[in-house]
């Protein structure tokens, strides 16, 4: 089992005295210790649908702000109760404000911020810095501080101690927004800080740009907000020259790794220049991931972006397609269509590939239909309309089952001080492909 993390009971202060007692505690009962030179960590973690999901009693406490089976499965449940779509996904803001609707006063210890997950510790960051919202609006602010240090077998390499400190400000958005004066001076200078906007991007705007200012690195997941607000945050920042990383982009690994393999033949890989059709589904009305999808494959082939609209007629209840032409550097046209489509089980996050499927039609070849696709029923789809005429490859991607808090530990342990330069092209294309 992986090495806990020692922390001591986290002590309740008045905010006004959090700086002098954190300058106390390293001067005086840590002076033996070396505090960590690492980094510092800012969380905003309102986790509207835990609070919402034990209020109205569907799950038990305490408040974490970890995602679980549990907590998913109980979201999905109240997602079809509540009459959301069948593919709206558990963590789709949807269902924290349609539960924010129903009765209910059950309430549980709120431990967010109180400790420090395994993956995050074990690159020892020298201060974490929470921000938990309460759902009780008029809530004053507590601010809670502990020290840790890791247990000696969590330590590199037998050296010395790397010890840090914690800091959780609680209550509501107005006495949060309040306690930014004081959260300021918390955050050192001369360490990198990592901003970790752990929830929707419609949220709270200035919140998001008080505490992700420049040279502050910023995680964020796409796939949280209105597709829009996510994609021009997004291009927003990449062009202020902020270094970005998004959760949503890299969920797409696996995706971008398995299409590279199915070309990696040599007999495929000059059909790559011939691609002419693209067909990309996605699960429920959030296209965001698909659009990112299709802008890094567009970026890779050197396609230029003609034309971008929306599907006419009404699709589904699912959502609308969006329809965009392409051309190639040769100046032939590659179509473009990305599909809400139905699903059983939702996935954790919204707007997931349900499947891709790419046509390449090689002047003296026979036509390549390559099809991707996240579970083999998803295939079954793509794999209508005349490919039974061409050479099909088809491959189930798999997905990796990694929390957010692991996802975060690898950016921690990649430095990461720029954006991607993939992410940076594809995210300023995926704008474009957004139909106004």
């Amino acid at each position: 089992m992986a090495p806990q993390l020692t922390l001591q009971a986290p002590l309740e202060l008045p905010p006004q005295e959090v700086p002098d007692y954190l300058n106390r505690l390293w001067s005086d009962h840590l002076k033996e210790e070396a505090g960590a030179a690492t980094f510092t960590l800012v969380v905003w973690e309102p986790s509207w649908l835990q609070q919402q999901l034990i209020r109205t009693g569907r799950i038990d406490g305490p408040i974490s702000g970890l995602l679980n089976d549990t907590l998913l499965e109980a979201a999905r449940v109240a997602a079809a109760e509540l009459g959301l779509p069948a593919s709206t996904a558990p963590t789709a803001p949807e269902v924290a404000w349609a539960l924010g609707q129903q009765a209910g006063q059950h309430s549980a210890d709120d431990l967010r911020g109180q400790f420090v997950d395994r993956a995050i510790s074990a690159h020892q960051p020298r201060r974490l810095i929470t921000l938990a919202p309460t759902l009780a609006a008029d809530r004053p602010l507590e601010t809670l501080v502990a020290a840790y240090c890791p247990l000696s077998d969590e330590r590199s390499g037998g050296g010395g101690d790397a010890c840090g400190d914690v800091v959780v400000l609680r209550g509501g958005m107005g006495a949060l927004e309040q306690g930014l004066a004081m959260l300021q001076p918390l955050i050192a200078s001369e360490l990198p800080c990592w901003v970790w906007w752990n929830g929707s991007l419609d949220e709270s705007p200035e919140l998001l740009e008080a505490l992700a200012v420049p040279p502050r690195r910023l995680v964020l997941d796409s796939s949280i907000g209105t597709p829009r607000r996510c994609l021009d945050l997004l291009v927003e920042r990449i062009e202020r020259g902020q270094a970005v990383n998004d959760l949503n982009w890299l969920r797409l690994r696996t995706w971008r790794e398995s299409l590279a393999m199915v070309f990696d033949p040599p007999s495929r890989q000059s059909a790559l220049a011939h691609v002419v059709q693209l067909d990309i589904d996605v699960e429920g009305q959030h296209p965001v991931k698909g659009l990112l999808l299709a802008a890094w494959i567009a970026d890779r082939l050197g396609w230029h972006l003609q034309n971008s609209s929306w599907l006419e007629g009404d699709t589904s209840s699912e959502g609308r397609g969006i329809l965009a032409e392409f051309q190639r550097g040769d100046g032939q046209s590659v179509q473009f269509r990305l599909m809400p489509v139905p699903v059983g089980v939702s996935k954790a996050h919204p707007g997931a590939l349900v499947g891709m499927r790419l046509i390449c039609a090689p002047a003296d070849q026979p036509p390549l239909c390559v099809i991707l696709c996240s579970e083999s029923g998803g295939c079954m789809r793509l794999e209508a309309g005349g490919v039974a005429s061409m050479e099909l490859a088809e491959e189930v991607v798999p997905l990796p089952n990694e929390s957010e808090e692991m996802e975060m530990a690898r950016l921690l342990g990649g430095g990461h001080d720029s954006t991607n330069p993939l992410l940076a092209t594809a995210a300023v294309l995926a704008a474009k492909l957004l139909p106004s």
